[in-house]
This record gives C-alpha cells, structure tokens and sequence, in this order.
C-alpha cells in the first residue's frame, strides 16, 4: 500500500475511538491550547511531512497506525500534569488505550516511548533510533508557529508560573530549537521549510517586539494595550479557566486598539482553517 492508502486506512481504523477516547480522558480539564483540536493539527501536520518524504523504504507497515495514536495522545498526560515532562504521564494513558483496544503492548512500544519523550525538546532520544519519535516531534513543533502557537506556548507558560516580563525570552529559545529540529530533518522540501518559516517568523518577530515592551508593561491593569496587552488577556484567561473562544471574538470584533483587534482576527483565522 502507499502512504496516502495507509493513512487513510489508519483513519479509518482509529481516528473516531482516538477522538473519544481522548475527550473522555481529557475531562473538564482547563488547558484549551492542548486540547482535542491541538492533537487534530499534530496528527494533519504528521501527515504533511510523511508525504513529503520521497523515500519511504524505513516506513513500515503499520507505521501510520503507531502514528496517529502517537498523535493524538502525546499530550493526554497533561490532564493529569501539565509540567514539562509530561510524557510519562502520556504514555501510561495511551498504555491504557491500547489495552483497552486489545492491542498488543509489546508491539507498540517505539509508540510508546515516541509518546514519552516527545516532550525532550533538547532533541536527545533516549529510545534509540525512534522514527516515530522523530516525526511526533517534528509535527507537535510546527503546530507551536503562527498566531496559534503565541497562544499556545503564552497559555501553558503561564499557566505553569512563568512572570509574563520573562516568557518571550524563554519561547523565543524554544521555538529557535524547534524550528532547527524541522530544518534539520525535513528542511529539503524547500516548498514546506518556506511554508513553516514563514509561521516561524511570525511568532518569532511577535515576541522581539513584546520582549522590547515586556519590561516597562503594567500587567494586570485591567487596560490591555498593544502587543503586550495580548499576553495580559492571556494572563486573565488562564486565571479563570475560561473557554477562550467567545472572548477571542469580544477582543477581534470589539477592541479599540488595532494591535489586539488584529491579533484576534488572524488567530480565529488560523484556527479555523482546522
């Protein structure tokens, strides 16, 4: 079978009792940036960078299958713990999944171990030669580009205790590595590097320019202003827990400073192109 067959026999298989199983997993948990809908674009942009791949000898089988589940439950251990190494927690979730699915464990398990360390953003792979891993990884960075990856790496930053003068510095260096990870594995296809860099750019020149005002911003004044007024609507969303999306519309929609209103307009866009 070729790829686009096997995707779509993967599809077919898993996607729908993937999706249950995650919202039944995930609950009332408030962390909207990781949600089903993050797993979705991970699993599309997994699919984009398998079929940009010319050779597919490595490729086996069943590797598609591995795939989605890897996708759509790398991050279901942030129901449980939303730190930085979240990955055990993953794993042992998607170990549940495939019990209950009577897969065999034992044949899964460079999915497994794909899921656990997929969160090592130092790129070491602690389970040897990983192919899943490699492409997990790959397709979990390029979702943190774009207006949706501002949002994505402010709220779980914040959410984790980060003071908002300091996070732009630490995505900055983040997002660096992950984009060279991409570049590194995948950056032949000039078509798709020119794609992703252009998303890249967009967070990266986001967050130079909040650095510069980050240090003389007032957060928490109730007044958001400019781009640093982003990450203030941000800070009041991840206080309380919120669904985002009718207030991604009030700020798109409503608000009198043109950087916010701007902001808004191009992230309702980019997420609902998915």
């Amino acid at each position: 079978m070729t790829i686009p067959e096997n995707i779509r026999k993967s599809e077919k298989q898993y996607l729908d009792t993937l999706e249950k199983f995650f919202l039944i997993n995930w609950g009332n948990t408030n962390l909207y940036s990781h949600d089903l809908s993050h797993h979705r674009r991970v699993w599309k942009y997994a699919k984009e960078l398998l079929l940009s791949v010319n050779n597919h000898s490595e490729i086996e089988e069943n590797f598609t299958d591995k795939l989605i589940i890897a996708c759509y439950l790398h991050d279901i251990g942030m129901s449980v713990d939303p730190g930085a190494r979240h990955g055990r927690m993953s794993r042992d979730i998607c170990e549940q999944f495939l019990i209950k699915n009577t897969l065999p464990v034992n044949e899964f398990s460079d999915t497994l171990a794909a899921v656990e360390n997929h969160d090592n953003k130092e790129y070491r792979d602690k389970s040897g030669n990983n192919l899943l891993l490699t492409f997990l990884s790959a397709a979990d960075d390029l979702d943190a580009f774009g207006y949706t990856g501002i949002y994505r790496y402010s709220e779980i930053y914040l959410m984790r205790g980060i003071n908002p003068s300091e996070i732009g510095y630490l995505i900055q260096a983040n997002a660096s590595g992950r984009f060279d990870n991409f570049s590194t594995i995948f950056g032949d296809d000039d078509e798709l590097r020119r794609k992703h860099n252009y998303r890249y750019e967009i967070l990266s020149r986001f967050f130079s320019d909040y650095n510069v005002q980050a240090a003389m911003y007032d957060f928490g004044n109730n007044k958001p202003e400019g781009i640093c007024g982003i990450i203030d609507i941000f800070c009041g969303l991840v206080k309380s827990g919120d669904d985002p999306e009718a207030l991604f519309i009030s700020f798109s929609e409503g608000s009198d400073d043109p950087v916010i209103s701007s902001f808004f307009r191009e992230l309702r866009h980019e997420l609902s192109c998915w």
